[in-house]
């Protein structure tokens, strides 16, 4: 590969492995110089790193927004190993798997190319002693190139897949006898780790977590067993398996999950815990009966993924100051509205962490607690032991609460007490399913709940939605339809903008030309003319009108404007918000 040739790296195989603290602090130098970095950040990064470029590196990026181009170059300035651009890179069959799986991953180092016997290997950390690892175990001549670790780790993932002897497992499982079939189930489940269905559920969610994927989909159709995964809120097909595999492998699940393997009619609910490449994993999982079968979707809770502030969620700065003056109050209700999948429950996590403090009493009750917070108190949800959100939000009420977090509001029960809750000096947070801030307050008169007592104890309500970001690996300029730059003049607010960006698509997106997600926000303020209006019974439209005529800012809007920032695209916008 012709992007590959360049002058010889000049970090010698001589420098001493005592050096890796200067190498640290020689790349923190130059994004500091940069301006990509601040110095107070850069301290904390190289006390945590605790002389290790990888670690560091890792920091920089994860926690404190490097971008990915100019750490490579930071990285490549310090240790003198070339950096390349990755963009075109197609890593050949041949070259695949020629590293052992274990030592790319120990030290994030992927061969991608050949040149005679010279083999080529991006890495994020040059250190001597990591690359004195990768040649031992290569045996053969390496030349190396930096680049950031998130796009190695792509690269990894893509070469070493957890799926890709999933054809191998399979032929286990063809066994015609449905007696020999059960007693190969029951040897299985009995907890032996080298069985085929063991290890195949263990691939399909190592493969999962890899593909950052957030829900895996097990479909039972008429001729086959579809897998699909859900990845930055899109659903993609991963594999197909026989039909055959579909019994051994939800019996597997509801035993691993403690649902009940012999009811097979009722939905169920469960969930269990694993580790994948060295992270604490918790995945929910619910059964549904459908005509080919029982269809199995889990939940994947990544435990190790650091909680995110309310600052780094995205919001515009005067809807930022205006939510968090909010959830200081000393009473009322904040509602945060949208549909599954929209992000509510980590906008509501943010909110904990900004009022949590230890003055406080904060108390929540969900359905399941997905993150466990430190000095919270948190309460789960048990039918079987009556313990509900009515019921449970009733014994927080006997705990002298401050804050009370409601997971979600399903029903009048707990609609009534949390607005009761709300009017007797409790801040009350909780999530409810609309389409948007001001269809939420309808949600509640649908509810029974009279409009005066939403009108008293509602302080405001966040509507949100989930857009994918452009890749920046692949972000280029194109011209959009009529039909796109007609929806962006209406929406935008009068904006002349004449150039566009989408991606194009490349290895770091996996061809889609998005990777992660922005959230986009409307912030609905109850004002005094709003109250009247709801005690009214005024329509959602009377309602909207007033509050954008009072400021608030539409999702629809703050979308526009992250096209206009070159953030997403205008069709990701209509495929997720557009209302004509």
């Amino acid at each position: 590969m012709a992007r590959f040739k360049g002058n010889r790296d000049s970090a010698g195989s001589t420098t001493a492995e005592g050096e890796a603290s200067a190498e640290c602090m020689k790349v923190g130098q130059a994004l500091v110089d940069g301006n990509h970095l601040s110095a107070e950040n850069l301290a904390t990064a190289l006390g945590l790193a605790n002389g290790d470029l990888l670690q560091f590196v890792d920091l920089v990026m994860g926690r404190f927004g490097v971008g990915r181009t100019e750490l490579a170059i930071a990285v490549s300035q310090a240790t003198g190993v070339q950096a390349v651009d990755t963009k075109g890179i197609t890593i050949a069959d041949e070259i695949k798997g020629v590293l052992d799986e274990k030592v790319v991953r120990a030290h994030c180092a992927v061969a991608v190319a050949a040149e005679g016997n010279t083999l080529m290997v991006l890495c994020a950390d040059p250190s001597p002693s990591r690359r004195s690892a990768v040649e031992a175990a290569a045996g053969r001549p390496v030349k190396f190139f930096v680049s950031d670790p998130a796009t190695v780790r792509t690269f990894i993932d893509q070469v070493y897949r957890a799926d890709a002897d999933i054809d191998r497992l399979v032929q286990t499982f063809d066994v015609e006898d449905e007696q020999a079939k059960m007693a190969a189930l029951a040897a299985e489940a009995a907890g032996d780790d080298q069985a085929p269905v063991v290890q195949l559920v263990n691939r399909i969610v190592s493969q999962a977590l890899r593909d950052r994927a957030s829900d895996i989909h097990i479909e039972p159709l008429d001729e086959k067993l579809r897998i699909r995964y859900r990845i930055d809120g899109h659903l993609v097909e991963a594999f197909n398996l026989p039909v055959g595999v579909h019994a051994a492998l939800t019996s597997r699940l509801k035993i691993m999950s403690g649902m009940n393997i012999v009811e097979k009619r009722r939905p169920q609910d469960g969930q269990f815990s694993t580790v994948v490449d060295g992270k604490e994993v918790d995945v929910r999982v619910a059964s549904v009966a459908t005509v080919f079968g029982e269809k199995i979707v889990m939940r994947i809770l990544d435990k190790s993924r650091s909680m995110i502030g309310l600052s780094e969620l995205g919001f515009p700065r005067e809807t930022y100051l205006h939510y968090s003056k909010m959830i200081h109050s000393p009473f009322g209700m904040v509602i945060c509205a949208g549909p599954t999948g929209a992000g509510k429950t980590t906008t509501l996590y943010a909110s904990l962490l900004e009022v949590n403090s230890a003055g406080k009493n904060i108390t929540t009750v969900e359905d399941p607690v997905e993150y466990v917070f430190p000095g919270i108190n948190q309460i789960q949800t048990n039918d079987q032991a009556g313990l509900t959100f009515a019921t449970g939000l009733k014994a927080i009420l006997r705990q002298d609460p401050d804050v009370i977090l409601v997971g979600e509001i399903r029903d009048a029960d707990t609609a009534r007490i949390a607005v009761q809750s709300a009017l007797t000096g409790h801040l009350v947070l909780s999530s409810l399913h609309g389409t948007d801030s001001v269809a939420a307050l309808h949600r509640f008169l649908d509810m029974g709940i009279e409009a005066f007592l939403i009108a008293s104890s509602v302080v405001g309500v966040i509507g949100q939605r989930l857009l994918r970001r452009i890749c920046d690996s692949c972000k280029e300029p194109y011209s959009p339809g009529a039909d796109e730059l007609a929806v962006f003049r209406q929406h935008s607010g009068g904006s002349e903008k004449s150039v566009f960006y989408r991606g194009a698509g490349c290895n770091f997106c996996a061809g889609t030309g998005y990777r992660d997600r922005i959230g986009v926000y409307e912030l609905l303020r109850i004002t005094p003319e709003l109250r009247r209006l709801i005690v009214g019974w005024a329509t959602t439209e009377e309602l909207r009108r007033l509050a954008v005529a009072q400021g608030m800012r539409t999702m629809l809007r703050e979308a526009m404007s992250l096209v206009e920032a070159d953030v997403t695209t205008i069709p990701e916008v209509v495929r997720t918000l557009f209302a004509s």
